[in-house]
């Protein structure tokens, strides 16, 4: 079963009181390696966008993935790659011999006919996701602003999960996927906030994108908490804390927390540019600035911010 990401329901349960927070302090729900495989290796992300994306939308996003893995420092801190380098962490604590992944983009499919309809289900997202490579990838399936997605804007803003693949050698192999849906026209409000200001609970401002694109910028930021997701427990015995139907992953444990003095309807004091007065936390490839969501790290058990 695929894991979903649900980013901004914790101000909307008030009865939880933003226990994503104290889960990370209390024992009992500390995160527990169930002894499965981690992803590792060199791993090929494969981008399948479905229905019509601008040249300018898809820029933020392959810029983001190129930042996760870049050769050459990015600068001024803080950067992606070091917002990433807390996953490492995740391996360390691992009783596999396993290294942290290192990436790089391969193929686009561009499917702007809509040829699977304009309301998919689960299924059509999984056949999407098999068009993509299935060995040592990660294929990531984008849909667009007028696309609806069983769940979608309901109880989930994207998801992650496996599938079995062609054999390799004559053996069964599984790869792994991610599809993460542009809430721009649906639910901006539920998948985009701080960008856009929330369905319930605390009605503050909204925040300036950095990108200058609410949908894409959300989209990144449920992008990267499903990548961080699918490294970590990929097939469903990795990381992770709570039942196993509804797990709590890297990025889900810490929801809504992206900067020091978040609470429940307040994202952190976060840096803001100058120039376009964007919020963001992390720096990534050609100037590119990023809001990304706070990682649980296995050696503080703590959310990890990089502001």
């Amino acid at each position: 079963m695929p894991s979903s990401i649900s980013f901004f329901l914790f101000f909307f349960l008030l009865s939880s009181s933003f226990h994503f927070i104290s889960a990370a302090r209390n024992p009992s729900f500390l995160f527990r390696y169930h002894n499965g495989p981690l992803l590792s290796g060199d791993i090929s992300l494969n981008l399948i966008w479905y229905g019509n994306f601008k040249a300018s939308q898809k820029a933020i996003v392959i810029d983001f993935l190129s930042s996760l893995s870049s050769s050459k420092p990015i600068s001024p801190s803080p950067s992606v790659s070091t917002w990433w380098n807390t996953i490492h962490n995740y391996y360390t604590n691992s009783n596999s011999n396993s290294k942290p992944p290192s990436f790089s983009l391969a193929s686009q499919i561009q499917l702007p006919d809509y040829s699977l309809g304009k309301s998919l289900t689960n299924s059509h997202i999984l056949a999407l996701a098999s068009k993509g490579g299935q060995t040592n990838a990660i294929n990531l399936v984008f849909t667009a602003p007028d696309v609806t997605v069983d769940g979608f804007c309901f109880n989930k803003c994207g998801s992650h999960g496996s599938s079995l693949g062609a054999p390799i050698n004559g053996k069964p192999h599984r790869f792994a996927y991610i599809w993460v849906g542009n809430s721009q026209t649906q639910c901006p409000g539920y998948c985009a906030w701080p960008f856009h200001q929330p369905l319930y609970g605390p009605q503050t401002p909204p925040l300036v994108a950095p990108n200058n694109d609410v949908g894409m910028d959300g989209l990144v930021i449920n992008l990267a908490a499903l990548l961080a997701g699918t490294v970590t427990n990929p097939f469903g015995n990795g990381f992770y804390q709570g039942p196993k139907e509804a797990p709590l992953e890297a990025a889900s444990a810490c929801t809504g927390i992206f900067a020091k003095g978040s609470y429940p309807g307040f994202p952190g004091e976060l840096l803001v540019d100058s120039d376009t007065g964007g919020s963001y936390n992390a720096n990534g490839r050609n100037g590119r600035k990023y809001l990304l969501p706070a990682l649980f790290d296995p050696n503080t058990s703590a959310c990890s911010t990089l502001v």
